[in-house]
């Protein structure tokens, strides 16, 4: 080690974010294993190193007796030869004792540069994973490095982060260089650093790209009550505002739609009903099978139930295709829902 380095290692340190000293000291500990691990001399040692300058001692730790026997040399060290560092020493004493030894340096600046590295390496780690931690559960914009076997890797800042195949909307593609929006599920720390698992499926794709689109959710003035989202295809999404002049559908449409376009866009035109929640049961029901018109919502409060009745003509709509609308109705609210039509 030398001042060059010292420096160098003190300009890396800022540049990453990571506390210069907690290298040095781990290094100060490498460098006690290397010693023990190469030389056949004193055991009890610590390795003092200059932080200005980065010169390397390795001191011995004796303890001060009358007379040091052969076995035990590397721990001991005899009065009258004590008494030659310092007139003080008595016996029982510890006095510490240079023992570098003369190709110390070289072993010095490979062990320096390994912990250097190894300490660089999980720092970063720990960086990434601390940060990132903080952005489970919210959306991130990257960009599409490669796709192996369906799975899409996407470059998100600091780290690629991976997108399975079973996140991702059934029909949806991707290219290389495109840049997509992705909700964050899972934040991983293994042997192989920091994983970031993303969705494009999540109903929280949902939910965070309304939050960003529309300052009265983000203010607080309107809350998301409830999401069911068939990824690719449909979402409903239930909201509410206490304040009575403020219409919680038209915050989320926006003027001319362009709210609630904007994010039919990022989600692939994926279609988007904006339902109005409401603490009854029965209002709630009939407003989620929106866009039909319901006639009569008769409940089943222990079964958790509902009877619905439609008009004849509306039945399929209410229904939805493959019975999209009123299953997607059915986990927005809930409650078990079952439709019948009225006779015209």
């Amino acid at each position: 080690m030398n001042e060059e380095l010292l420096r160098a290692l003190e300009d890396l340190c800022a540049e990453k974010g990571i506390d210069r000293d907690v290298i040095l000291d781990a290094l100060e500990a490498a460098l006690i294993a290397a010693y023990k691990r190469n030389f056949q001399s004193a055991q009890n040692v610590e390795v003092q190193m200059d932080r200005a300058t980065g010169a390397v001692k390795v001191m011995a730790k004796k303890v001060v007796v009358e007379t040091v026997s052969d076995e035990d040399a590397q721990e001991q060290i005899s009065l009258e030869d004590a008494r030659k560092i310092s007139g003080q020493l008595q016996l029982g004493d510890e006095v510490n004792i240079e023992v570098t030894p003369k190709d110390f340096g070289r072993i010095a600046a490979m062990t320096a540069k390994q912990v250097i590295t190894q300490r660089l390496r999980e720092a970063e780690r720990g960086i990434i994973y601390s940060e990132y931690t903080d952005k489970a559960n919210d959306i991130v914009s990257g960009k599409v490095q490669r796709i192996e076997r369906g799975n899409v890797f996407v470059d998100i800042g600091k780290i690629e982060a991976i997108l399975p195949l079973n996140e991702q909307p059934e029909g949806e593609t991707y290219q290389p260089q495109q840049w997509i929006k992705c909700y964050v599920s899972e934040v991983k720390n293994g042997t192989k650093g920091t994983q970031i698992v993303l969705s494009r499926t999540h109903p929280g794709l949902v939910k965070k790209l309304f939050m960003q689109e529309v300052p009265e959710i983000a203010d607080g003035l309107v809350e998301i009550k409830s999401i069911a989202r068939e990824a690719g295809s449909r979402t409903k999404i239930a909201v509410y505002s206490q304040d009575p002049e403020v219409d919680p559908q038209g915050a989320c449409i926006g003027p001319k739609g362009t709210r609630v376009q904007r994010i039919g866009e990022e989600l692939r035109d994926e279609k988007i009903d904006i339902v109005k929640w409401s603490e009854d049961p029965a209002e709630f029901i009939a407003a989620s099978l929106s866009p039909s018109k319901v006639l009569s919502v008769t409940l089943d409060e222990e079964e958790k139930s509902a009877q619905v009745t439609v008009p004849e003509y509306q039945l399929s709509l209410a229904i939805g295709k493959a019975g999209q609308n009123v299953r997607l109705a059915a986990r927005l609210t809930g409650w078990k829902i079952d439709i019948t039509a009225a006779a015209e």
